[in-house]
């Protein structure tokens, strides 16, 4: 069974012009998105990102960590 190019945003087919998406609103909307930055990667905000403890903070101008 052959899969359907479907937007990934309204889920209608795709149309060859706009592909993946069905529509140029459809494409205009998920570039919005992007300038946005409504697509983002979540970053953990506490100081020990791997769990082990014992992280090393940001080095300040001189150079020096603290």
């Amino acid at each position: 069974m052959p899969i359907k190019n479907v937007c990934p945003l309204c889920r209608q087919p795709s149309v060859q012009e706009f592909r993946p998406f069905c529509s140029r609103g459809c494409r205009d909307r998920d570039l919005i998105g992007w300038m946005d930055e409504g697509y983002r990667v979540p970053v953990r905000t506490d100081d020990d990102e791997d769990g082990e403890g014992g992280s090393v903070g940001p080095a300040s101008e001189d150079g020096s960590r603290g």
